[in-house]
């Protein structure tokens, strides 16, 4: 008995022997890392780089603006003076302003460590107080440096205590179609003094023109479908290598929201028109070509015999004008400026915009039905 107890614990003890020596080592500190390292990285991609990189340098941006509007308010003395005589001096209605305190928000990225941070106009051209909120949670008070409508950028300025980080432009001239688009900023001011929120969509087209709304040119804008809603306006369009490519600017939507039509301001334009309100407080568009022209309509196209009604047809030179020594002659037909299709006149303003006093520009033109390409230099507009 005693000799079958002790071969069964002796059974016991060796199978528990060779189980203990069956199972695995627990993982070392070391082996740990390594292992939590490869997961992390196989997390990474080009976007999570590139958000990494840019988000500290968006910013939240609240805005105090005043308006004035027109109120009509009912004359207190008008019920009061029913004879024909003083109801001369004395109307029912009466049209008095009122100013009105505006809260605006918006988005923001800084573009140099000394603190100016590029936004848009419609978020920050009118402002009388400004501040701005970082994605480390502090807080700072700004100042409008310039804004410009027609292109819809500002461009403010904090002092910060040290460098700030920030964000570069692309150096290319266009993004891809199709290639990743970015969008970073603070939809509906919903995380203000907090990291921006990430939408990821494509670079949907190049080009887009969206035409003049209330004296902003929206023209060869950047369309993408990565969503932007309200507040968003002013944050970074950003290619996967972090660099900026346009400035979110504005939705098409019925509803209000994003549909997956966003544009966005391409980053070349928008670097000339940021260095001259850093430089000017303003873009100097007193340009002068001295032409007028109109658009083309049926009956001109038949009466010139155009094969196209592309184009904007010059009515009128002023004398001395550069339009003039440019070569251009009455009754010639623009259709392109710089190799960009002119459609309407706005299109036409819209591509002098582009450019500053001083500046050579082509002009492709069609006269008599055959096709001529001259040089304009603009002139400045005397006052």
């Amino acid at each position: 008995m005693v000799r079958l107890l002790a071969g069964i614990l002796l059974f016991t003890l060796t199978g528990c022997q060779s189980r203990a020596q069956q199972q695995p080592a627990s993982p070392t500190p070391a082996l740990r890392t390594e292992v939590n390292e490869a997961v992390s990285q196989s997390r990474q991609n080009a976007i999570t780089r590139a958000v990494e990189h840019a988000s500290q340098a968006v910013v939240s941006i609240n805005v105090i603006s005043i308006n004035v509007i027109e109120v009509q308010s009912r004359d207190p003395f008008a019920g009061f003076f029913n004879d024909p005589f003083f109801s001369q001096f004395f109307s029912e209605q009466r049209t008095r302003r009122v100013e009105q305190e505006v809260q605006n928000l918006g988005s923001g990225f800084v573009i140099s460590p000394d603190g100016y941070i590029v936004t848009n106009h419609h978020v920050a051209g009118n402002a009388t107080k400004v501040t701005v909120s970082l994605a480390s949670g502090r807080t700072l008070p700004a100042r409008l440096v310039g804004s410009d409508k027609a292109s819809d950028l500002a461009l403010i300025k904090v002092d910060p205590d040290e460098p700030l980080p920030h964000l570069n432009f692309s150096s290319e001239p266009d993004p891809i179609v199709g290639e990743w688009a970015i969008a970073l900023g603070n939809p509906l001011n919903l995380f203000q003094a907090s990291e921006p929120t990430v939408t990821v969509g494509v670079v949907s087209g190049l080009r887009r023109d969206l035409g003049n709304h209330d004296g902003q040119l929206f023209y060869d804008m950047i369309q993408t479908d990565a969503s932007i809603n309200q507040g968003n306006s002013g944050g970074p369009l950003l290619n996967a290598l972090g660099e900026v490519i346009g400035v979110n600017t504005v939705i098409v939507s019925q509803s209000g929201g994003s549909i997956g039509l966003g544009f966005a301001i391409p980053a070349a334009r928008a670097q000339r028109i940021i260095e001259e309100l850093r430089l000017n407080g303003r873009v100097d568009r007193a340009y002068y070509t001295g032409l007028k022209a109109v658009n083309l309509t049926d009956q001109i196209v038949a009466a010139l015999r155009l094969e196209t009604r592309q184009g904007i047809l010059v009515v009128e030179l002023d004398e001395d004008s550069p339009a003039l020594h440019a070569g251009l002659s009455q009754y010639d037909v623009i259709t392109a400026v710089e190799d960009e299709p002119i459609r309407d006149t706005d299109e036409y303003v819209a591509r002098l915009y582009d450019f500053r006093p001083g500046d050579t520009i082509t002009h492709d033109i069609l006269r008599e039905g055959q096709p001529l390409r001259l040089e304009l230099n603009i002139g400045r507009l005397r006052n």
